[in-house]
Protein backbone atom coordinates (compact mmCIF):
# COMPACT_ATOMS: atom_id res chain seq x y z
CA UNK A 1 0.00 0.00 0.00
CA UNK A 2 1.37 3.40 -0.99
CA UNK A 3 1.67 6.31 1.41
CA UNK A 4 -1.25 8.06 -0.28
CA UNK A 5 -3.43 4.96 0.04
CA UNK A 6 -2.41 4.51 3.66
CA UNK A 7 -3.24 8.12 4.46
CA UNK A 8 -6.60 7.80 2.73
CA UNK A 9 -7.46 4.63 4.64
CA UNK A 10 -6.43 6.19 7.95
CA UNK A 11 -8.56 9.23 7.14
CA UNK A 12 -11.54 7.00 6.46
CA UNK A 13 -11.05 5.10 9.72
CA UNK A 14 -10.78 8.33 11.70
CA UNK A 15 -13.93 9.70 10.08
CA UNK A 16 -15.80 6.42 10.54
CA UNK A 17 -14.92 6.31 14.23
CA UNK A 18 -16.40 9.79 14.69
CA UNK A 19 -19.63 8.91 12.88
CA UNK A 20 -20.07 5.43 14.37
CA UNK A 21 -19.38 6.49 17.96
CA UNK A 22 -21.81 9.38 17.62
CA UNK A 23 -24.60 7.53 15.81
CA UNK A 24 -23.98 3.81 16.25
CA UNK A 25 -24.12 1.24 13.48
CA UNK A 26 -27.81 1.69 12.66
CA UNK A 27 -27.70 5.48 12.60
CA UNK A 28 -24.50 5.86 10.57
CA UNK A 29 -24.58 6.30 6.79
CA UNK A 30 -21.73 5.65 4.38
CA UNK A 31 -22.31 9.05 2.77
CA UNK A 32 -21.81 10.74 6.15
CA UNK A 33 -18.53 8.90 6.62
CA UNK A 34 -17.37 9.87 3.13
CA UNK A 35 -18.28 13.50 3.83
CA UNK A 36 -16.45 13.43 7.17
CA UNK A 37 -13.37 11.95 5.45
CA UNK A 38 -13.55 14.50 2.62
CA UNK A 39 -13.82 11.89 -0.12
CA UNK A 40 -16.55 10.66 -2.44
CA UNK A 41 -18.67 7.64 -1.64
CA UNK A 42 -17.20 5.58 -4.50
CA UNK A 43 -13.71 5.92 -3.04
CA UNK A 44 -15.02 4.93 0.37
CA UNK A 45 -16.48 1.75 -1.10
CA UNK A 46 -13.16 1.05 -2.86
CA UNK A 47 -11.41 0.83 0.52
CA UNK A 48 -14.28 -0.70 2.49
CA UNK A 49 -16.88 -2.53 0.42
CA UNK A 50 -19.64 -2.41 3.01
CA UNK A 51 -20.70 -0.65 6.16
CA UNK A 52 -20.33 -3.95 8.01
CA UNK A 53 -16.64 -4.27 7.09
CA UNK A 54 -15.92 -0.68 8.04
CA UNK A 55 -17.81 -1.00 11.31
CA UNK A 56 -15.92 -4.18 12.18
CA UNK A 57 -12.62 -2.32 11.76
CA UNK A 58 -13.84 0.54 13.96
CA UNK A 59 -15.29 -1.76 16.60
CA UNK A 60 -11.97 -3.61 16.90
CA UNK A 61 -10.13 -0.30 17.17
CA UNK A 62 -12.46 0.96 19.90
CA UNK A 63 -12.22 -2.32 21.83
CA UNK A 64 -8.44 -2.17 21.62
CA UNK A 65 -8.61 1.35 23.04
CA UNK A 66 -11.00 0.40 25.83
CA UNK A 67 -9.88 -3.09 26.85
CA UNK A 68 -6.35 -4.05 25.75
CA UNK A 69 -4.51 -2.22 28.52
CA UNK A 70 -7.02 -3.37 31.12
CA UNK A 71 -6.89 -6.99 29.98
CA UNK A 72 -3.08 -6.98 30.12
CA UNK A 73 -3.35 -6.04 33.81
CA UNK A 74 -6.07 -8.63 34.40
CA UNK A 75 -3.90 -11.37 32.90
CA UNK A 76 -0.66 -10.27 34.62
CA UNK A 77 0.97 -12.00 37.57
CA UNK A 78 0.31 -9.56 40.42
CA UNK A 79 -1.75 -9.53 43.63
CA UNK A 80 -5.50 -9.17 43.16
CA UNK A 81 -5.76 -5.92 45.11
CA UNK A 82 -3.04 -4.36 42.96
CA UNK A 83 -4.93 -5.46 39.85
CA UNK A 84 -8.11 -3.80 41.11
CA UNK A 85 -6.22 -0.54 41.72
CA UNK A 86 -4.51 -0.58 38.32
CA UNK A 87 -7.63 -1.53 36.38
CA UNK A 88 -9.64 1.25 38.04
CA UNK A 89 -6.95 3.80 37.22
CA UNK A 90 -6.54 2.53 33.65
CA UNK A 91 -10.28 2.65 32.97
CA UNK A 92 -10.51 6.20 34.27
CA UNK A 93 -7.60 7.28 32.05
CA UNK A 94 -9.01 5.55 28.96
CA UNK A 95 -12.58 6.80 29.37
CA UNK A 96 -11.53 10.34 30.28
CA UNK A 97 -9.38 10.52 27.14
CA UNK A 98 -12.04 8.81 24.97
CA UNK A 99 -15.40 9.91 26.43
CA UNK A 100 -17.34 8.74 23.37
CA UNK A 101 -16.49 5.05 23.52
CA UNK A 102 -18.23 3.78 26.67
CA UNK A 103 -21.76 4.41 25.45
CA UNK A 104 -20.88 3.26 21.95
CA UNK A 105 -19.44 -0.09 23.08
CA UNK A 106 -22.23 -0.92 25.49
CA UNK A 107 -24.93 0.05 23.01
CA UNK A 108 -23.38 -2.07 20.27
CA UNK A 109 -22.78 -5.14 22.44
CA UNK A 110 -26.47 -5.16 23.32
CA UNK A 111 -27.13 -5.24 19.57
CA UNK A 112 -24.51 -7.87 18.73
CA UNK A 113 -22.89 -9.49 21.82
CA UNK A 114 -21.13 -12.15 19.72
CA UNK A 115 -19.02 -9.43 18.12
CA UNK A 116 -17.67 -8.38 21.52
CA UNK A 117 -16.93 -11.93 22.66
CA UNK A 118 -14.95 -12.72 19.51
CA UNK A 119 -12.95 -9.52 19.66
CA UNK A 120 -12.26 -9.82 23.40
CA UNK A 121 -10.69 -13.24 22.82
CA UNK A 122 -8.56 -11.80 20.05
CA UNK A 123 -6.96 -9.28 22.44
CA UNK A 124 -5.98 -11.98 24.93
CA UNK A 125 -8.87 -12.12 27.41
CA UNK A 126 -8.88 -15.42 29.30
CA UNK A 127 -11.48 -15.37 32.05
CA UNK A 128 -10.18 -18.58 33.58
CA UNK A 129 -6.97 -16.85 34.70
CA UNK A 130 -8.70 -14.26 36.87
CA UNK A 131 -11.30 -16.82 37.98
CA UNK A 132 -8.55 -19.12 39.23
CA UNK A 133 -6.73 -16.26 40.98
CA UNK A 134 -9.87 -15.20 42.81
CA UNK A 135 -10.51 -18.81 43.81
CA UNK A 136 -6.97 -19.15 45.18
CA UNK A 137 -7.24 -15.93 47.20
CA UNK A 138 -10.56 -17.12 48.65
CA UNK A 139 -8.93 -20.41 49.68
CA UNK A 140 -5.99 -18.53 51.20
CA UNK A 141 -8.38 -16.48 53.32
CA UNK A 142 -7.32 -13.17 51.71
CA UNK A 143 -10.80 -12.35 50.41
CA UNK A 144 -14.31 -13.48 51.26
CA UNK A 145 -15.99 -16.07 49.01
CA UNK A 146 -17.09 -14.24 45.86
CA UNK A 147 -17.66 -15.35 42.30
CA UNK A 148 -15.25 -13.92 39.74
CA UNK A 149 -18.21 -12.87 37.60
CA UNK A 150 -19.57 -10.74 40.45
CA UNK A 151 -16.24 -9.10 41.20
CA UNK A 152 -15.56 -8.21 37.54
CA UNK A 153 -19.12 -6.93 37.08
CA UNK A 154 -18.77 -4.72 40.17
CA UNK A 155 -15.42 -3.33 39.04
CA UNK A 156 -16.49 -2.62 35.47
CA UNK A 157 -19.81 -1.05 36.41
CA UNK A 158 -18.26 1.26 39.03
CA UNK A 159 -15.71 2.44 36.46
CA UNK A 160 -17.89 2.74 33.38
CA UNK A 161 -21.36 3.76 34.56
CA UNK A 162 -20.56 7.45 35.31
CA UNK A 163 -19.32 7.88 31.73
CA UNK A 164 -22.36 6.20 30.18
CA UNK A 165 -24.78 8.20 32.34
CA UNK A 166 -22.75 11.43 32.25
CA UNK A 167 -25.42 13.74 30.73
CA UNK A 168 -28.14 12.56 33.13
CA UNK A 169 -25.77 12.54 36.09
CA UNK A 170 -24.54 16.07 35.39
CA UNK A 171 -28.08 17.28 34.90
CA UNK A 172 -29.32 15.82 38.19
CA UNK A 173 -26.35 16.99 40.28
CA UNK A 174 -25.79 20.35 38.58
CA UNK A 175 -22.16 19.53 37.82
CA UNK A 176 -20.30 21.35 35.06
CA UNK A 177 -17.53 19.72 33.01
CA UNK A 178 -14.78 20.65 35.48
CA UNK A 179 -16.86 19.34 38.38
CA UNK A 180 -17.40 16.06 36.55
CA UNK A 181 -13.69 15.61 35.83
CA UNK A 182 -12.91 16.24 39.50
CA UNK A 183 -15.59 13.74 40.48
CA UNK A 184 -14.04 11.14 38.14
CA UNK A 185 -10.55 11.82 39.50
CA UNK A 186 -11.81 11.18 43.03
CA UNK A 187 -13.14 7.82 41.88
CA UNK A 188 -9.59 6.72 41.10
CA UNK A 189 -9.23 6.08 44.84
CA UNK A 190 -12.86 5.48 45.76
CA UNK A 191 -13.47 2.54 43.39
CA UNK A 192 -10.60 0.29 44.52
CA UNK A 193 -11.17 1.27 48.16
CA UNK A 194 -14.85 0.34 47.90
CA UNK A 195 -14.24 -3.02 46.25
CA UNK A 196 -11.20 -4.06 48.30
CA UNK A 197 -12.86 -3.08 51.58
CA UNK A 198 -15.92 -5.13 50.61
CA UNK A 199 -14.04 -8.33 49.80
CA UNK A 200 -10.98 -8.48 52.07
CA UNK A 201 -11.25 -10.63 55.15
CA UNK A 202 -9.29 -8.45 57.60
CA UNK A 203 -11.71 -5.51 57.67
Amino acid sequence: MSEIESNTENGILKAARIVFTNKGFDGARMQEIADEAGINKALLHYYFRSKDKLFEAIFKDVLNTMFTKVISVLMAEMPLFEKIEKISSNYIDILTQNPDIAGFVFHEISRNPERLVGNMKSVGANFEIIKNQIGEEVKAGIIIPIKAEQLIANLMSLCVFPFIAKPVFMGITGMNQDDFLQFIEERRQIIPYTIITAIKTDK
